[in-house]
């Protein structure tokens, strides 16, 4: 398995997900460990001198004018993550504790937060050693930093709070001493440096962002095996109208309609069988591709987020400087995370109305829930109000968390970003998403049954294939949810776009 090398400046996406996902090994550089050390040096020497630097020897917040002595340094770090560690509900999954994990220490790889590399290197050997702390997904502000979230993974380094090893949870002590990691006692700078970041929201945003796109070639998929199942018209896919509109997601997602319906008997053309379709279906590649465009805009702020360095204060070494700023303020994820959520959302929101038609005698032309025996037979008759509840759910969901603040710290921490709220919501958004996308794709192939002599396009062929080796007609009423569960499967595996991508190539 290969290794992923931290320094600070160039982790990538998809080693987050290979860390996160797939338990790839991690280790730091020998030029991060360079300035890590040399970086602690200079804290070392303000702490020997009794300088008043703010986090070094000074209170936190508030408290930033209270001077500490050096002989209680370790005292004020201890003091500050069992405080500020107040996460409440339900505990992030492993794999989100371990991009958190991730991305902390690469911020540190940096060289700009003073912390011992010893230090650092007990949060790698956690990673490594699947020591998984508990942190509760509530409790962060966004600013400064994920204070609270982050202090929870801290409580296990120091041999407290409860932590996930090998399937069990047990207390941080014991899951330290069972990998056989050594618990540490934070001395001065530390804690601040291991709490003040914003890699909670980042670590839950960047495997969002992830998951999405991936989901874009199977929106397309869902899409275009509905404008068979309609009939629908593909001249409004040809290129020539999305070049004089060339904004990127709308032509990529043009490109991607026409190739999936490529050799189709069911499509039309304009003045066949209607002169022109509803939006839901003309508009695909403008509805598809801006949502396409924002994923890409939220992924390059994440991109820029995982490689920095966002605590308080930073110390330059080269200038001999420490420079108390605002890093750890969330607010460039916060507005992205909203925007993400409004695009999975609008996503969700289209195939919905897709799913609508087709299930509507007055708009399809097809039985009424596409079933044959209407009256003693349902169909997809809920399955849409399924799909209509998770749609309006998304739009309560789809409300900025980044237009809200409200201070904290009496007063000093007077705004924050609420980032980490938007960007759980995001991933909520996300999973609703997922279920309506599921739906569509048995609508549709159900839809696709009740036309006879036609043939699917290159691409949609093998998507129905799938969808049918694993869902089969609804002749007769049957429960409905294992057949969702099933779909959403072949969503979130990837499979129905590996399969796919086998006989055309999607943007």
């Amino acid at each position: 398995m290969n290794k992923i090398w931290i320094d600070g400046d160039s982790l990538t996406l998809e080693e987050i997900i290979q860390v996160a996902r797939d338990n790839y090994p991690v280790d730091i550089t020998a030029d991060a460990m360079e300035k890590v050390n040399k970086t602690r040096k200079l804290v070392d020497d303000y702490v020997e001198d009794e300088k008043i630097v703010y986090g070094i020897t000074t209170g936190f917040g508030k408290f930033s004018d209270v001077a500490i002595s050096k002989e209680e340094t370790e005292t004020l770090q201890r003091n500050l993550i069992i405080s500020h560690a107040c996460g409440v509900g339900n505990p992030f999954s492993e794999e989100t504790v371990r991009a958190i994990m991730l991305l902390r220490a690469n911020a540190l790889a940096k060289g700009y937060s003073g912390i011992r590399l010893s230090t650092l290197e007990t949060l790698i050997e956690m990673l490594n050693k699947g020591v998984h702390p508990i942190i509760p997904e509530k409790g962060s502000l966004g600013a400064s930093g994920d204070l609270a979230p982050l202090s929870h993974m801290v409580l296990v380094m120091m041999g407290e709070g409860e932590a996930i090893y090998g399937g069990n949870r047990m207390t941080g002590k014991e899951a330290m001493e069972t990998a056989d990691i050594a618990t540490i006692r934070l001395t001065s700078k530390e804690g601040l440096a291991l709490i003040n970041g914003t890699q909670v929201m980042t670590a839950v945003g960047a495997l969002t962002v992830y998951d999405s796109k991936q989901l874009l070639k199977l929106v397309d998929i869902a899409a275009a095996l509905t404008v068979e199942a309609q009939r629908g018209i593909i001249d409004a896919y040809d290129w020539k109208v999305h070049h004089v509109r060339p904004h990127e997601g709308q032509q990529q997602t043009a490109k991607n309609l026409l190739s999936l319906l490529e050799g189709s008997t069911f499509t039309t053309r304009q003045g066949e069988l209607r002169v022109q379709d509803a939006y839901t279906l003309r508009c695909i590649p403008q509805i598809h591709g801006a949502s396409r465009d924002a994923i890409n805009y939220v992924e390059a702020k994440i991109n820029i987020e995982i490689n920095s360095a966002t605590d308080n204060p930073l110390i330059f070494t080269e200038e001999g400087e420490v420079i108390s700023g605002g890093n750890f303020h969330g607010q460039p994820l916060a507005l992205s995370f909203d925007f993400l959520g409004i695009a999975i959302a609008e996503l969700a929101n289209v195939s919905e109305r897709r799913i609508e038609r087709l299930v509507n005698p007055q708009l399809s032309g097809l039985p009424a829930f596409l079933t044959a025996k209407g009256g003693l037979n349902s169909g997809f008759m809920i399955a849409q109000y399924a799909a209509a509840a998770l749609v309006s759910e998304n739009k309560v969901l789809a409300h900025p968390a980044s237009v809200d603040s409200i201070p904290s710290s009496a007063n000093q921490e007077d705004h924050v970003s609420m980032g980490t709220i938007a960007a759980r919501k995001a991933k909520e958004i996300y999973e609703n998403t997922v279920n309506v996308l599921a739906i569509e794709l048995m609508v549709a192939a159900q839809a696709i049954d009740f036309h006879k002599d036609h043939k699917l396009g290159k691409g949609t062929s093998e998507a129905y294939r799938i969808i049918r080796d694993h869902i089969s007609i609804l002749q007769e009423d049957r429960v409905m949810y294992e057949d969702i569960n099933r779909s959403a499967a072949l969503v979130t595996t990837h499979e129905i776009v590996k399969g796919v991508e086998a006989y055309v190539t999607l943007l």
